[in-house]
């Protein structure tokens, strides 16, 4: 039985219940909810990104939600600092943190380490930005493949972010990103040392709660968020600008769709991204406690199937 202190790790694709997991566990634990999704993180889509809402914040203590603002670069880096932070002060406090999220690049992070990578020169990065809009991927792709097809084996080569980040890194450092990924530190959480549980839900389940909780989602006022976005300023390049739902909400404020369009694309969208959080899963955390949900599954069997000794 594991110590009510050891850090508990929650991961599970979007809709699948678990910052609801982690805010039942923290009730009986007395422990803190961390967030681990790489959009939580910005102010502005509280509703669109499903962040927390006051009757929830005032159930347990929260943190790294919405703290950053939308317009700024955050990176995993950035996330790992805090999370590093929090974690000394959950334990000189006695209290157990709660990590839940569907960013799997954060939890990798978090359980074996990160390399200490600069920061890429903003000059640098708008000029990839500039190469990968005027031509594509194919420059990135022909330079790693070059200079550095270590990185590039190692890296989903159909992913644009993360083709632009090697490439920007090698031309940053002179060094290919693979060659500093391996002088990583030790991990602040070292797997072993944490209650890991992975949501496994099944699919027709997780569909069906995809698409009420956008339709939840559009009742809260998620038209009007994406309308306060666009009266600010919006730019698609924007990490933040990723929130899912808000490409296709943006659209339809500009007349480009119809809001009906807007709603069905964007649950298409959100399934296809939460198939793609389940393949990363399956591949890098096969050693995780795996728990199944289906049809019927309760929150009160979920929160004692983790331990609180």
């Amino acid at each position: 039985m594991t110590h009510r202190r050891t850090p508990l790790l929650i991961a599970g694709p979007t809709a699948s219940g678990k910052s609801a997991l982690a805010l039942a566990v923290a009730e009986r634990d007395g422990g803190w909810v961390i967030n681990a999704d790489a959009l939580q993180v910005y102010d502005g889509w509280r509703i669109l990104t499903a962040r927390p809402d006051a009757q929830e914040l005032a159930r347990a203590r929260h943190a790294l939600y919405g703290h950053v603002p939308r317009t700024r670069p955050y990176s995993v880096g950035d996330w790992l600092r805090e999370v590093g932070t929090l974690l000394d002060a959950a334990r000189d406090a006695g209290t157990r943190p709660i990590i839940v999220g569907g960013t799997g690049l954060y939890f990798r992070a978090l359980c074996e380490g990160l390399a200490d990578i600069p920061a890429t020169d903003p000059a640098l990065r708008e000029r990839a930005n500039g190469l990968r809009e005027a031509e594509g991927l194919g420059p990135f792709l022909a330079d790693l493949e070059r200079e550095d097809p270590a990185t590039l084996a190692g890296i989903d080569a159909q992913n644009p972010m993360r083709v632009q980040r090697a490439w920007e890194v090698l031309r940053q450092t002179g060094r290919g990103l693979s060659t500093w990924q391996a002088e990583t530190p030790l991990p602040l959480v070292p797997q072993e040392d944490a209650e890991t549980v992975l949501l496994v839900p099944e699919v027709p389940w997780l569909n069906a709660r995809i698409a009420r909780r956008f339709g939840e989602m559009m009742d809260e006022g998620a038209r009007e968020e994406a309308t306060a976005v666009l009266a600010e300023g919006w730019d698609p390049a924007l990490p933040s600008s990723k929130a899912l739902g808000a490409p296709e909400l943006i659209a339809s404020l500009r007349g480009e769709m119809s809001e009906t369009d807007a709603r069905d694309r964007a649950i298409i969208a959100t399934r296809q991204f939460a198939k793609r959080q389940r393949t990363w899963f399956r591949a890098r955390m096969g050693k995780w406690r795996h728990v199944s949900l289906t049809e019927g599954t309760e929150l009160t069997g979920l929160v004692r199937q983790i331990s609180s000794a």
